[in-house]
């Protein structure tokens, strides 16, 4: 059967292709939405969807639940404005680097110079060595001991001032440096020569732990500057 706009179709009262009436102009109908889409409508077939009005309306899909905006990065905050909240946190959560400590162990002229001229103790048996290389020590732990060592006296200095060129006026167990969460602090152990910082000829009191800053110069001996450093 053919429909008044030419389709073929096998209804005999609406055309299967467009809906027109077979026999017939196409009855006037009310505007209804269409159940698919919500569109109005007049015909048998939806304009909008193409939803044909004799089968039964479609199931509604369930909602779909809104997941969060990821196009928002949400309020600044002090840490990083505009920084979406989540990255904040796991940067919070992140340990901070820890610093490391170096002790740079040199031999010092102008040291080698104040010592001869306040005529310190052994200034006349000290010699300034002709070649010392720069030593660098990573302080790993928290006792340091400078030092001498003895096999006979059980001394294993952790920054031991007896490796040839010797300075001798280092003591045995001269001072030690400590690390904790607080800093880093050097104690006198009542060595002979005493020990100095910074330039200074004033010596530190014996048995005191005296907080250190990085950069700052520890004297021992004749000519010795040990300069601990945070890097």
């Amino acid at each position: 059967m053919t429909c008044p706009e030419g389709h073929q179709t096998r209804a005999t009262d609406y055309c299967d292709v467009c809906g027109a009436a077979i026999g017939g102009p196409e009855p006037v109908t009310a505007q209804v939405p269409c159940p698919a889409c919500g569109a109005t409508t007049s015909g048998r077939f939806c304009e909008v969807c193409g939803h044909d009005s004799a089968l039964p309306a479609p199931e509604t899909p369930p909602a779909v639940m809104a997941g969060p905006d990821l196009s928002d990065p949400g309020p600044a905050t002090a840490e990083s404005p505009g920084t979406p909240p989540d990255f904040v946190g796991s940067l919070l959560r992140t340990p901070a680097k820890q610093s490391v400590w170096i002790a740079t162990v040199d031999a010092d002229r102008d040291f080698f110079e104040r010592v001869l001229a306040r005529n310190g103790p052994d200034a006349e048996r000290v010699e300034f060595p002709g070649y010392y290389p720069s030593r660098r020590i990573s302080l790993q732990g928290s006792d340091f001991l400078i030092g001498k060592r003895s096999v006979s006296q059980g001394v294993q200095p952790d920054i031991d001032m007896g490796i040839a060129p010797a300075d001798i006026g280092v003591s045995r167990s001269h001072a030690r440096l400590h690390l904790d969460e607080a800093g880093i602090t050097v104690t006198d152990l009542g060595s002979t020569n005493g020990t100095s910082l910074n330039g200074s000829d004033d010596l530190i009191p014996a048995h005191t732990p005296i907080p250190l800053r990085s950069g700052d110069r520890i004297h021992v001996g004749g000519w010795t500057t040990i300069t601990v450093v945070a890097e």
